[in-house]
């Protein structure tokens, strides 16, 4: 999403992105589209903010839902591009936010000096698999994570084991599953002992959120930490999950959960009740969310896993002219500019677009 400033800041523009993902959320890309048209357009007609603070404002009262659909989607995009253009009219970092929404312990420089991002287990035979492993481990990774609850799963996980064994051992590298409401109950119990066997530290989203009540009966038979995703999206999720106990670590996903206000209103909430936070990612983001997401671990104080900043090595291009990626040992730098710190290709935008942008003048 692109926002353009009125004179005398016209030469100013905001950009946002989400993703979504109709399993997630329940919202999808057409949409994302006309929720941003008929929900959010007609609110930016009165955004005329005269300092940051009043920009705040007027972002922090995005919805989330509405008319009982979630829209965080949506939202997301809408305030990133309002908080690129807001910082850079303003001169201001996404972590200033921090002390506007009065979260104590948050702003900066959160944990971007400990911050890493996570690696991934992949390769359909074992050869290739156990050279990406490697690979990764000589560029500094440390956390990994494999899909399981998917054919040939078992075996992707013993090889994985088999290469990494030795650092998990000395407590130099973690290994972690994501099932995607995979498993029911029981398939999630028979797991366990080949997943505790093989070095997993954590499994997230074991079963469906509809099955969110039994998390509890599931964290009660094995060592591995459960991590929310699918079940966690609003405030209100991340309070039910606390008070249901079961869950360990939250995955926070900016385009997930409604941008950067709603995800930092998240992980303080989980940070102040125990509950670790993990900074996930969805496939396919461009530098414009990894940017943003660099944002967050400067204004958040703990994470324990990172998700995402991979750039062209899964992106085939990009859609900024300095892409974000993460660099030796999962470690990232901090964004040089106001705003979300990137200077977007509008060509490639275009290039790279499947239809026409929609233009609305306010």
């Amino acid at each position: 999403m692109q926002i353009s400033a009125a004179a005398p800041y016209a030469h100013y523009v905001g950009y946002g992105e989400t993703l979504a993902r109709t399993y997630v959320t329940g919202e999808s890309a057409g949409s994302v589209v006309q929720d941003i048209a008929d929900l959010f357009v007609p609110r930016l007609a009165s955004f005329a903010p005269r300092s940051f603070a009043e920009a705040l404002e007027c972002i922090a009262a995005l919805p989330t839902q509405f008319s009982g659909r979630i829209v965080t989607a949506a939202r997301a995009a809408v305030e990133l591009a309002l908080l690129d253009l807001a910082g850079k009219v303003f001169r201001r970092r996404p972590a200033d936010v921090a002390g506007w929404m009065g979260l104590t312990g948050f702003g900066a420089p959160g944990c971007l000096s400990t911050a890493r991002y996570s690696g991934i287990v992949v390769g359909r035979t074992r050869r290739r698999l156990t050279a990406l492993l490697h690979l990764q481990r000589w560029y500094g990774l440390r956390d990994f994570k494999l899909k399981v609850a998917i054919e040939g799963w078992e075996q992707r996980l013993e090889w994985a084991y088999s290469v990494l064994r030795g650092s998990i051992d000395r407590g130099q590298v973690s290994l972690r599953v994501d099932a995607n409401s995979g498993w029911t109950l029981s398939e999630a119990e028979d797991a366990l002992p080949l997943l505790e066997g093989n070095g997993v530290s954590a499994i997230e989203q074991p079963l469906s959120d509809h099955d969110d009540a039994h998390l509890p009966d599931l964290a009660v038979q094995t060592k591995c930490d459960l991590i929310a995703d699918e079940s966690l999206i609003t405030l209100n999720d991340a309070q039910r999950l606390i008070d249901g106990g079961g869950v360990r670590v939250f995955n926070i996903r900016l385009a997930k959960n409604g941008g950067l206000l709603p995800a930092l209103r998240i992980a303080r909430l989980a940070l102040s009740a125990g509950v670790n936070v993990q900074l996930g990612c969805l496939v396919g983001e461009t530098s414009i969310l990894s940017a943003a997401a660099v944002g967050f671990l400067e204004t958040c104080p703990a994470v324990r896993f990172v998700e995402g900043a991979f750039g062209k090595l899964l992106l085939r291009e990009d859609v900024v002219r300095r892409p974000i990626r993460f660099g030796r040992r999962g470690r990232i730098a901090p964004r040089p500019d106001f705003g979300l710190g990137i200077e977007v290709d509008s060509h490639a935008v275009e290039r790279l677009a499947v239809e026409r942008g929609r233009s609305i003048p306010l």
